[in-house]
């Protein structure tokens, strides 16, 4: 690794092995803090009990010596009963003889007149032939203990004479609380959870892999199918899980947009099979009208040569602006809002200006108000001019074209009284290069692309274009969002 060359850090790749990581990484946070809970209060509860055991054992000893009793030396818990004016401990058991000979007393003796009950800490001396290992063993170490004193008082000079004390005499009881065994407890209870985490945590991790590579089985099987799609051959769909589940739903999916990608092909290549046929026509015809000038020069009327020439040229003209602007729609791009176009106007202008005054076109509105929509005028004027050349095409003698205002849309139709469009043509004649049998002649009829180009203009500023039924001719509406109108300056 060069000095400039990044570090990379190691992460598994795969989806099952990072799952597999995560859900190990979670189950360990887990355990771990369920572990440290469990031992701090499985330490807690067992020096409870040490205490606890070890305060029962001092209530006994002192009963006992009440009494006048000498304790018995078999204990489970250590203790020691030392008293004033005696070198030697009054009673011990439970392990407290662990201590080097020659020891009178391990615990100090009480002060006289000095009556307490407590709970404290003392350090216990040492044994040279102490074992390490004896967790149980009390010598050498600060051990917690419980502690109560008897007074002189509270014995008779021949229970004082039994217990080996002058009368006077004040005796203290020592036990010791184990915490030892508290300790023993929770280092063998660490230890165990130590190896059922472990163990646990390879459990976990092998058993989300293997259901993560399980369940991604049909993805990758997804994977492969997809991968095997081309533009050549896109009818290839993936086989859908009876499941139920999210897979299921990615297959639905991706069998859905395969199927738009193949109808959008098949559209494509529709479209470029219509545009070479619709360009082979003028250029034909131009070539042949060319070609037969050229062969007979003294015997071609030049004029009406130039006139065909020139027709087929502009028609030549006209289909190639016309594909242009398709490509242009097909990038899908929203027009622009930054010009507010008064549609009322814009209608009533075409109106006037539209060359086939044989066949008046009118032009109703249901009030003098404006019609404002955001968009690009000249695009608006291509759109209302492709519907009002459609119209003008077809109507017998009367084009309606209405514009109102209609809550947040504006309605535009165009209605001719031509021989209209049947139902089952109703959006067949907005797709691309297409003409009914009617419109078939190229002499009279457009390119077929019209309709197709205003219902991409109208979907480009958010609105519709559809023909809606009508009892006579064909009837166009157009629905476009309403703009308010524009500040005057």
């Amino acid at each position: 690794m060069t000095a400039t060359e990044p570090r990379r850090h190691w992460r598994p790749r795969s989806v099952r092995a990072r799952t597999a990581l995560a859900a190990a990484s979670t189950a360990a946070v887990i355990l771990l803090g369920i572990g440290w809970w469990l031992h701090h209060d499985l330490y807690r509860q067992s020096t409870q009990i040490a205490e606890d055991q070890a305060k029962a054992q001092l209530w006994s000893l002192c009963d006992q010596l009440r009494q006048g009793i000498v304790p018995d030396p078999t204990s489970t818990v250590p203790y020691e009963v030392v008293a004033t004016g005696r070198h030697t401990a009054v009673a011990y058991g439970g392990g407290m003889d662990d201590f080097e000979p020659g020891t009178h007393h391990v615990m100090p003796a009480p002060p006289k007149d000095h009556r307490i009950q407590i709970t404290t800490t003392v350090r216990l001396p040492a044994n040279p032939d102490y074992d390490p290992s004896d967790k149980l063993s009390v010598a050498g170490g600060t051990h917690q203990v419980v502690t109560a004193d008897i007074q002189a008082d509270d014995l008779n000079s021949t229970k004082a004479a039994a217990l080996g004390v002058t009368s006077d005499a004040a005796l203290r009881v020592y036990v010791v609380v184990l915490p030892n065994t508290a300790d023993a407890i929770a280092t063998t209870t660490d230890h165990l959870l130590l190896r059922t985490g472990l163990v646990s945590l390879v459990l976990i991790a092998a058993t989300t892999y293997f259901t993560v590579r399980h369940a991604l089985r049909p993805v990758e099987a997804i994977r492969v199918l997809t991968a095997s799609v081309t533009a050549h051959d896109p009818r290839e769909r993936v086989t859908i899980p009876a499941t139920g589940h999210e897979i299921t739903a990615l297959a639905t999916t991706l069998n859905t947009t395969l199927q738009r990608l193949d109808d959008a092909a098949a559209r494509q290549r529709r479209f470029v099979a219509d545009a070479a046929h619709e360009l082979r026509s003028p250029l034909t015809t131009l070539l042949a009208s060319l070609e037969v000038a050229l062969a007979y020069p003294e015997r071609t009327d030049w004029p009406a040569a130039a006139t065909t020439a020139a027709r087929q040229t502009r028609r030549l003209q006209t289909l190639a602006e016309d594909l242009l602007l398709l490509a242009r729609l097909d990038t899908r791009t929203p027009a622009a809002d930054s010009e507010t176009v008064d549609l009322t106007t814009l209608a009533s202008r075409l109106t006037e200006q539209h060359p086939l005054t044989t066949q008046p076109l009118t032009l109703t509105c249901d009030s003098t108000a404006p019609a404002h929509a955001h968009g690009n005028p000249g695009e608006y004027e291509r759109l209302l001019r492709n519907l009002i050349d459609n119209a003008a095409r077809h109507a017998a003698h009367h084009i309606q074209i209405t514009v109102r205002n209609h809550d947040a849309w504006i309605v535009l139709t165009v209605h001719d009284d031509g021989p209209g469009v049947p139902a089952e043509d109703a959006e067949r004649i907005f797709e691309r290069f297409v003409r009914l049998d009617d419109a078939r002649s190229r002499d009279h009829g457009g390119t077929g692309l019209g309709l197709a180009i205003a219902r991409d203009l109208a979907h480009r500023h958010r609105g519709t274009l559809t023909l809606t039924p009508h009892t006579l001719g064909a009837c166009f509406q157009l629905r476009l969002p309403r703009a308010p109108a524009p500040a005057d300056t």
